[in-house]
């Protein structure tokens, strides 16, 4: 299955090595595999293959690879100083390319500097406008089709829905029960994945962590240690309110979401509240990795809890405002102040179900699926 990010791919291996990263089981391996063929002559080795990993470690790779894959490459002791002396002693014309599960710039190994030396894409879950690109769908069928199944290729690709369901019992159990064993202790697997259920009842909320420490009967400072480590892999993230004051904006409890919608536990609401986020946040990633623009995902409220779902700035400026209504077309009052506030930001409220677009001045009312599939990716 071709993926978003494979032309970005292709045009940016002769430059630099790329660092492609993303969820477990989100197609990376998928879309580098398919890259062999391109590149041929071209060599693709996993970490965790003991063959593969005594390839690496040896460097005895074939010089004549026109593209070496290395999968799970973070997972080597020193990963940052032997990649570092990869990049610098590779072959002419030989393109790089290393992939992982878990974000590459939260290990905090100690090595030289990759500085200047590759670009970073991130690949994430399918989105209206990739499943419409894809598959031929309409953005109504293809939103049907993300909130039923998520958007991890697997799933959403299956015949019926009860084979998405098995693969993702067998993928949260796995994440838990394997991944996170990468960043913490044995017996701390217990307390994680209590707290990851916790999460997915929590889904578009303020987030208190003291709250939950209290009731996990740990401290808020551990449970700090959990949620980055769940970021890290990729199974969470979390929306910050926004703030020109960066300080004021940390201060303030963020929301969280899943990266596989599938895994939220909410009403229909709650899920589709989810699967706008993350398609927003894979719009935000794509300007900054592929285009290079500073585009951010954030929430905004104020203290009287005037509240808008999300709002999207560039260079430090807001330029939408999201509001997200599964059948309501009222305009959203909050919605309406920060529009008010912010003259020169475009405020939208994207419904669920829809029968009438609403332009007014500075209020749009749009259905949710054609407006997700005008995203950039």
């Amino acid at each position: 299955m071709k993926r978003y990010l494979d032309t970005q791919v292709i045009a940016d291996l002769p430059r630099k090595l790329i660092m492609l990263t993303g969820p477990r089981q989100v197609g990376k391996t998928t879309l580098a595999r398919q890259l062999l063929d391109v590149f041929a002559p071209a060599q693709y080795l996993n970490w965790d293959v003991p063959g593969d990993r005594a390839i690496l470690s040896r460097q005895s790779w074939s010089p004549r690879s026109r593209l070496l894959v290395m999968d799970e490459i973070h997972k080597m002791p020193g990963w940052k100083s032997w990649l570092k002396g990869v990049v610098d002693g590779r072959w002419p014309d030989q393109a790089l390319l290393a992939t992982g599960s878990a974000r590459m710039d939260t290990f905090r190994q100690g090595g030289a500097s990759l500085a200047g030396r590759y670009f970073s894409l991130r690949l994430h879950p399918l989105s209206v406008r990739e499943w419409c690109e894809q598959q031929g769908a309409s953005p109504a069928a293809a939103l049907d089709r993300l909130l039923q199944r998520g958007g991890f290729p697997e799933p959403c690709l299956a015949e019926d829905p009860a084979q998405a369901e098995r693969w993702r019992q067998q993928y949260f159990t796995d994440l838990i029960r394997e991944d996170v064993l990468e960043f913490s202790r044995l017996h701390e697997i217990n307390t994680m994945r209590v707290f990851a259920e916790l999460l997915r009842e929590r889904v578009g909320s303020p987030l208190s962590l003291a709250s939950m420490a209290r009731e996990l009967a740990v401290s808020p400072i551990t449970l700090k240690r959990y949620l980055d480590i769940l970021q890290a892999l990729y199974i969470v993230f979390t929306v910050q309110p926004w703030h020109r004051n960066i300080a004021r904006a940390i201060l303030q409890q963020p929301k969280v979401y899943f990266f596989d919608t599938g895994l939220v536990r909410g009403d229909e609401g709650v899920r589709f509240e989810n699967a706008v986020a993350a398609m927003l946040l894979k719009h935000a990633h794509y300007q900054q990795d592929a285009l290079g623009r500073q585009v951010h995902l954030h929430t905004i409220r104020t203290k009287d809890c005037a509240e808008v779902d999300f709002v999207l700035s560039q260079d430090d400026r807001l330029t939408h405002l999201i509001e997200c209504k599964l059948t309501d077309t009222k305009p959203h009052r909050a919605l309406q102040r920060f529009a008010e506030q912010f003259p020169e930001t475009l405020a939208i409220q994207l419904v669920r179900d829809l029968r009438q677009e609403e332009y007014r001045v500075r209020l749009h009312i749009r259905d949710a699926a054609g407006w997700l599939a005008e995203l950039s990716a």
